[in-house]
């Protein structure tokens, strides 16, 4: 079973890029869940979502404790709480900026994973380059798929389509495809 943990702030769609997420993997054949997590529900507060997705049936209920990828859409949390928590040491990590992984001051999580698994994406700058408004979820998912290997990207972008309608859909599809590319094109491990 793959656990996916995602992080951000109110606002930023983690919540749907979670649903999005088990939409694509059901898309697959997949079994899959998403659920959130709110602390104080308002605009701007840390949120946390999981995704579940497997073979089988899934029957765990409880937050993913143990993650197989962490994603973080906000990379001021990486200073405020553990998102790291749980990762496990062969798992991925992916974090919205436009820096490089090497200079987020995260050395310590960075040893323990294997190379290659943890990068940076420019989620934000995709989705106000092809939404037009900074909601890095959509690139996140995109860069997810890249990443991993774990879902086609095609995948994701028909899962967007079932979720979002018109000319919302094509944009976010459009900011998922290039972040997509951009993982791919830089070396995603499979």
């Amino acid at each position: 079973m793959l656990q996916i943990r995602i992080h951000g702030r109110g606002g930023q769609g983690v919540v749907t890029a979670a649903e999005i997420l088990s939409i694509a993997a059901f898309l697959q054949g997949k079994h899959a869940q998403a659920f959130p997590s709110f602390g104080s529900e308002r605009m701007g507060a840390p949120v946390v979502a999981f995704c579940r997705i497997n073979d089988k049936t899934i029957r765990l209920r409880e937050p993913v404790s143990q993650p197989d990828a962490v994603v973080v859409q906000d990379p001021t949390l990486l200073k405020q709480i553990d998102v790291f928590g749980g990762l496990a040491r062969d798992g991925f990590l992916l974090i919205n900026s436009v820096k490089p992984i090497e200079q987020l001051g995260i050395q310590a999580v960075l040893h323990m994973l294997p190379a290659g698994h943890a990068r940076t994406v420019p989620a934000t700058d995709l989705a106000r380059k092809h939404v037009g408004r900074p909601l890095p979820n959509a690139a996140m998912l995109g860069a997810l798929a890249g990443l991993t290997g774990w879902l086609e990207v095609d995948s994701v972008c028909n899962a967007i389509a079932q979720k979002f309608k018109g000319e919302i859909a094509q944009k976010n599809q459009q900011a998922a495809r290039a972040a997509f590319e951009l993982m791919s094109a830089t070396g995603a491990v499979a």
